[in-house]
């Protein structure tokens, strides 16, 4: 099924508006966490163009192969580098800097890349998994929680990445992410569930 935002868009849309019309005198930062392949990127890049917001991927903070230790894998929500996201680009975010500069990490070579440096605007939207990581989740000024049902998700992914990629996430990704969203009780510390399976 072809992800679609028709019902929810309008409310989105229209919890943003309110979001900054309340804090007029300062940046709004919104994150949009959930599982593979539920339409995390499709929907910021929706967002994105709704309202101009500037969007942050958490796929640019993956931990690099020194950091990927035996004992920080086995720790729920571990394998994203989320201390140089905060450093990096939550922090500067809330402090309202004009220019941001920040390094992605390449999957292909395995490394950070050169660093960008991006003119943040009033919105800014951290879409990703682990985007809701303990260590950030309360930092953010509304948080999304994006869902589907094992069995879409599954064919979702097979569509998007391949047949054998798909095996990889079931194998590896998905269990990674299942054991965050639940012992970090992500989803329920969010202010919006979306499932997209329903659409």
């Amino acid at each position: 099924m072809k992800e679609n935002y028709s019902i929810s868009s309008a409310s989105i849309l229209n919890r943003i508006h309110s979001l900054m019309e309340r804090y007029r005198d300062k940046r709004v930062i919104i994150a949009i966490d959930g599982r593979c392949g539920a339409g995390k990127t499709t929907l910021a890049q929706y967002l994105e163009t709704q309202t101009s917001a500037t969007v942050f991927h958490m796929d640019d903070f993956f931990l690099r192969p020194e950091q990927r230790t035996t004992e920080r894998l086995s720790t729920p929500g571990e394998n994203v580098d989320h201390e140089r996201f905060l450093v990096e680009v939550l922090e500067p975010l809330i402090q309202g800097v004009v220019e941001l500069p920040y390094q992605r990490f390449d999957c292909k070579t395995q490394s950070l890349q050169k660093s960008i440096v991006l003119k943040p605007g009033k919105l800014c939207i951290v879409e990703g998994s682990y985007s809701c990581h303990p260590s950030l989740v309360k930092l953010y000024d509304y948080r999304i929680f994006m869902t589907v049902s094992p069995e879409e998700q599954l064919e979702r992914i097979i569509r998007r990445n391949g047949p054998d990629a798909a095996k990889i996430f079931a194998s590896r990704w998905i269990p990674l992410e299942e054991r965050y969203f639940s012992m970090c009780a992500v989803e329920g510390q969010c202010d919006y569930t979306i499932n997209t399976g329903e659409m």
